[in-house]
């Protein structure tokens, strides 16, 4: 077996562990301080809405040796607005301009055209009105909503309330870091973007409810015992699957990482950027959340309940009650044996009599007890 095979057996039969739950004001502050700057960048930078959201119109052009950044120029001299110029695979050019009208798009056509030196008619057009996009919106927005109205339905009736409250709170936490980070890099915010951040909500909720569901079944019973509190439950069901949670996130990010910068950097593929860019974010995310984030919260949440305050004092006085015995027995056996005294005389006074006899009779010959015979 692997080192790491190894590893992950011990853990998860509870020989090894770390006590991420202990730890879990650490993970609260540096989880704070990642979501700030995803709310400060998203306030400062603002979301990239592509023209699915925004409007617009998208130029294809034919094959051509003209740069990118000349017909960038060209379309914006022309629109008055930024652009967008984006290389395709069969040395094709995408040209993307937000907020045009039409007599706007049919200008800036022609004037790629005429940049290019080909038929305008090889230039292909697609106008997006802002109302497509404001729909397109509105349902994403409206999916969002349902999803999460779901996910703490069944989380309430699968586990308790405090299990789905800390899988909210997770879900909340990945989303706002993966459109923070959109803000900061200046992704554009696509349909499939949209997509990609619904993905990463299945896979965010998955490790959480795996460490849920061995957490339920580990705490059953849990208050009848008092040799380990809730929390001390969940840092044991945590290890237990951490090397799960490892490795389904690493086989996850490994093609994501493919796509985010061999196919989006490499062979400049917009599509797959954006798509990517949040899969990979969100994935990290919701790792980390599930292991630092979501198991911890039910913790701190479930120690407030009156059994396990009860539970939680019941282990703590056994194990001073250990501890006092512990430290009794060890200073009887560093006693020198002079202090001890005759191990007869320390015969506790209630013992049998015919055995305290026997052993107080002096021995004569034969090892017969003196005296006369009978």
């Amino acid at each position: 077996m692997s080192r790491l095979g190894n590893l992950g057996a011990r853990l998860y039969r509870g020989e090894v562990g770390y006590d991420f739950v202990a730890k879990r004001k650490i993970w609260y502050g540096i989880s704070i301080l990642i979501t700030i700057t995803a709310i400060v960048g998203l306030a400062v930078r603002g979301l990239n809405f592509g023209i699915e959201f925004s409007g617009g119109a998208v130029f294809t052009t034919p094959k051509t040796s003209v740069s990118a950044e000349a017909a960038r120029k060209t379309a914006q001299d022309v629109s008055g607005h930024p652009a967008i110029v984006q290389k395709l695979g069969d040395k094709t050019l995408r040209v993307q301009v937000s907020d045009l009208t039409p007599e706007q798009s049919r200008k800036t056509q022609e004037a790629l055209a005429k940049k290019l030196d080909v038929d305008l008619n090889k230039v292909n057009t697609d106008i997006v009105g802002p109302s497509w996009g404001d729909e397109i919106a509105g349902k994403a927005w409206t999916g969002l909503g349902v999803f999460m109205i779901l996910v703490v339905v069944y989380l309430a009736i699968a586990f308790e309330w405090r299990m789905a409250l800390a899988a909210l709170i997770a879900l909340i936490h990945d989303l706002t870091i993966t459109v923070g980070v959109y803000a900061l890099v200046g992704f554009e915010v696509t349909p499939g973007t949209v997509i990609g951040l619904l993905t990463i909500l299945g896979y965010s909720l998955y490790d959480t409810v795996v460490v849920f569901d061995g957490l339920k079944e580990s705490a059953k019973d849990l208050t009848k015992q008092t040799r380990f509190t809730y929390s001390e439950i969940a840092n044991r069901s945590l290890n237990g699957t951490l090397v799960r949670s490892i490795n389904t996130t690493v086989v996850a990010l490994l093609p994501v990482a493919g796509l985010l910068f061999i196919g989006g950097g490499f062979l400049g593929a917009g599509m797959l950027n954006d798509i990517s860019l949040a899969l990979f974010v969100g994935l990290a995310a919701g790792a980390y959340s599930s292991i630092f984030i979501a198991t911890p919260l039910v913790a701190d949440l479930k120690e407030r309940d009156p059994q396990m305050k009860a539970l939680t004092k019941r282990v703590r006085a056994r194990r001073a009650a250990d501890a006092a015995k512990g430290e009794a027995g060890g200073a009887a056996q560093d006693r020198e044996p002079s202090d001890m005294g005759d191990a007869d005389d320390e015969e506790p006074e209630d013992a049998a009599a015919g055995v305290v006899s026997q052993r107080r009779q002096s021995r004569g010959r034969g090892g017969r007890p003196s005296g006369k015979r009978r």
